[in-house]
């Protein structure tokens, strides 16, 4: 059995995945949009085993974001490296372009206790564009992570456990805090501390259905129903009870992989 920590991204996934995966909650810098509908495109594949340990991974979102990148995974040890292409806006442009990053990650540890950190390095303005540290505690009941995000700037403690693997039955909860006034480099929005909490559970083999609140207010839903394990479709929404109207924004997505 590996003793592999995995790599950076798999940091608080299972919690971060709960909470977040399929809501579609980031929008890219730009996007399609007719009349009243957005939409992008999300491919990604991965070829595993060129070497013992060592994988490469694609991923495109049309028209936002593309990049390729090495990953090698060692018994106590992940590594990482890419390039690609990222939207960003260009203030002295006034407009959208794409900026080619530099990202790499390294983690050591083992399958219960790791830590790693992730930088990205903007070759256009040769600056760091970014740098993240993490922590990550495993154990057989539960999964818990700390991450320091945006340039130490912004702090993330999740929870994970899964309650009855047969249903896929899981609670999951995110502590998040700012530490400066400025804005969030990944989301672009002031971050306040709060706490979102999130729970699923699969209603069949094929249908998975998860809830979520957060102390802002906000109060979401996702249902993914999966056809033959090589497609499925999904429906989520999310609304704000603080708001004068609580008119829900609602999501529909579809999803290939083979």
């Amino acid at each position: 059995m590996s003793n592999s920590p995995g790599l950076y991204i798999d940091i608080g996934k299972k919690a971060r995945d709960l909470l977040y995966k399929d809501y579609g909650d980031k929008q890219p810098a730009n996007h399609f949009r007719y009349d009243c509908v957005d939409s992008n495109f999300d491919v990604s594949c991965q070829c595993d085993a060129i070497v013992p340990g060592l994988s490469t991974a694609f991923r495109s979102i049309i028209p936002d974001s593309g990049g390729v990148e090495l990953r090698y995974l060692h018994d106590y040890a992940g590594f990482t490296a890419g390039i690609g292409l990222k939207a960003g806006r260009h203030n002295h442009l006034q407009s959208v372009g794409l900026d080619r990053i530099v990202k790499f990650s390294v983690v050591a540890g083992n399958t219960v206790l790791s830590l790693g950190t992730d930088a990205a390095f903007d070759i256009s303005t040769r600056t760091f564009s970014n740098y993240s540290a993490g922590l990550s505690f495993n154990t057989a009941l539960f999964n818990a992570s700390v991450n320091l995000n945006d340039k130490l700037e912004n702090l993330r403690a999740s929870y994970y456990q899964e309650l009855v693997p047969l249903t896929r039955t899981a609670v999951a909860a995110e502590l998040k805090h700012s530490f400066s006034n400025h804005r969030s480099i990944s989301d672009n929005i002031p971050i306040p501390t709060s706490l979102t909490v999130g729970f699923q559970h699969g209603l069949f083999p094929s249908t998975l259905v998860k809830v979520r609140v957060n102390t802002n207010g906000k109060v979401g839903a996702h249902v993914q129903q999966s056809f033959w394990q090589k497609f499925s479709i999904a429906v989520s929404g999310e609304t704000d009870i603080r708001a004068s109207s609580w008119t829900p924004n609602v999501r529909f997505g579809m999803a290939f992989s083979s």
